[in-house]
């Protein structure tokens, strides 16, 4: 009988060492580029509706202030400049720079295993936005983000499976000169992360700077641009359908330096965009869709991203409201027109309009992120992290959105159907003459890891367990996995050798 329980034991024993080993990534319950595209609010028609008013409006409207060396770019390929000062685009033009633009691109980490293929109905989670503040849940308040905060949540970012990419989540206020704030937020977010990193520029004349910064860590400009590991995100436009003329001249320097543009229209409904969420996602894709032609005037087949990002209002105070069930339709809705279009793309989800991570948090933050899923978004931006309707970023929000977004990721995935999977003949060796249940079946133990996805800091114990732990809390779990990270030196920091070169040339913040 003791032989019998040290072999049981030592059985047990295996299953849970091999339990606790890392799976291959393709064995992974949940891993970045599942296929979603299940859920669809647009119905075919109600698409190509869209497309045409988005043709017309490009045609009857235009765009204003492009700059002049964007206006001459694409009156080369066919646009019109009209004595308004609009230029318009003929939807023979559209029309054929669509058949023209890439169907998938690659955003590449800095280690290729964080590379991002994007098309089709590939879902990526990652942060982005401008907070201004930092949420600090010790004191329950607000305070001005920093330099150190941002390579503090790139450090975090870089531990967390479920968060596939580091797009700037945040401004660091404490550096005023613009110019070097945008070369540290680069250095703060590269030197935290191999992950792929996505930033903005302020001025044009900052972008060659940043692009020497970037051929030092990369190992020299050819290195570089084989794999650019850093993308423009590029607010093109002010909506409604008027060029931004700066943004427009980084670009074109960010295109001319191979950096992966991600082409943003960020109108508001109600306010600078149609209040209904059709003519919201109308004027977003009419406004990307002149993006793309203009990328395509300057590079044909530069990487672009069809960043249709357009946001709710609460129409009662005009105030924007990310965690609205408003806001995961219209995302869910322009991640229906980049598949129509078949375009890699991205939108808004997960923000929430909660100050704090508590639960009208998770059930903002929840809904868009699940919704963005299934819709097969490529890049969900804003996924983790994001409070106060992009006013607050929060660290422990982060590491906690990471067990949220495992469990939309689960969504994503779907019901395999196998004729191993029926289980028909596992419930005959269970239900005839067996033990009566799947608990210790080969099945079970097999699918354990490979098809259910556990949280990390989500509780699911018993009361009873619950009280015996010390009724432990998901904030404060947060809060110690965060210090637990950032204890540990930084697993991306840069070659002490470029490191030292990138601090002779530039004036870097971080000690």
């Amino acid at each position: 009988m003791t032989d019998t329980m040290t072999r049981r034991a030592g059985g047990r024993s295996a299953r849970r060492a091999a339990r606790a080993a890392a799976l291959p990534d393709h064995l992974r319950p949940v891993r970045p580029g599942l296929s979603g595209g299940t859920y669809q609010p647009l119905s075919q028609a109600a698409m190509e509706r869209i497309h045409q008013a988005a043709l017309d409006a490009l045609e009857e409207i235009g765009l204003s202030e492009a700059p002049a060396s964007g206006i001459a770019a694409m009156e080369r390929i066919g646009a019109k400049l009209g004595d308004d000062g609009r230029i318009r685009f003929p939807r023979a033009l559209v029309e054929d720079v669509l058949a023209a633009a890439n169907r998938e691109i690659t955003l590449c980490g800095r280690e290729a295993r964080h590379d991002l293929t994007l098309g089709g109905h590939r879902v990526h989670y990652g942060t982005a936005g401008a907070a201004v503040h930092m949420v600090d849940v010790a004191t329950r308040s607000y305070r001005d983000s920093t330099l150190q905060d941002l390579h503090d949540a790139a450090r975090i970012v870089d531990t967390l499976d479920n968060i596939h990419f580091l797009q700037r989540p945040m401004v660091a206020r404490d550096i005023l000169d613009n110019r070097e704030m945008d070369l540290n937020t680069i250095y703060a977010c590269v030197s935290g992360t191999t992950k792929h990193i996505g930033t903005s520029f302020t001025e044009p004349s900052f972008v060659p700077d940043a692009l020497d910064m970037l051929h030092l860590m990369a190992g020299g400009e050819d290195a570089w641009r084989a794999r650019p590991f850093v993308s423009n995100s590029n607010c093109f436009v002010v909506p409604p359908m008027k060029f931004a003329t700066e943004s427009c001249e980084v670009m074109e320097a960010c295109i001319r330096g191979g950096m992966p543009v991600l082409l943003l229209s960020a109108g508001q409904a109600g306010a600078t965009a149609p209040a209904s969420i059709a003519g919201a996602i109308v004027q977003a894709c009419a406004e990307c869709l002149a993006g793309l032609v203009y990328v395509h005037a300057i590079s044909p087949g530069h990487p672009a991203i069809f960043g249709t990002w357009p946001f709710v209002s609460d129409l009662r105070t005009g105030a924007m409201s990310g965690g609205s069930g408003e806001q995961a339709l219209l995302t869910a809705g322009c991640a229906q027109m980049h598949k129509f279009y078949d375009l890699p793309g991205g939108a808004a989800a997960g923000i929430a309009d909660a100050k704090l991570p508590d639960m009208q948090a998770g059930w903002e933050q929840a809904c868009s992120n699940v919704m963005a899923g299934l819709s097969g978004l490529n890049m969900v931006y804003e996924a983790a992290g994001m409070h106060a309707s992009l006013l607050g970023f929060c660290h422990e929000s982060l590491i906690l959105g990471d067990d949220l977004i495992g469990q939309a990721l689960r969504c994503v995935r779907g019901i395999e159907v196998t004729e191993d999977n029926i289980s028909l003949d596992v419930m005959k060796s269970v239900c005839l003459g067996g033990p009566g249940h799947y608990l210790g079946s080969e099945q079970t133990l097999g699918l354990m890891q490979t098809d259910y996805i556990y949280p990390a800091l989500g509780d699911r114990t018993s009361p009873k367990e619950w009280v015996e732990k010390g009724k432990p809390d998901l904030v404060a779990g947060a809060t110690a996995r965060k210090e637990q990270i950032l204890s540990a030196p930084a697993a991306a920091r840069l070659p002490a050798d470029i490191d030292t070169a990138i601090r002779d040339k530039f004036t870097i913040h971080l000690a």
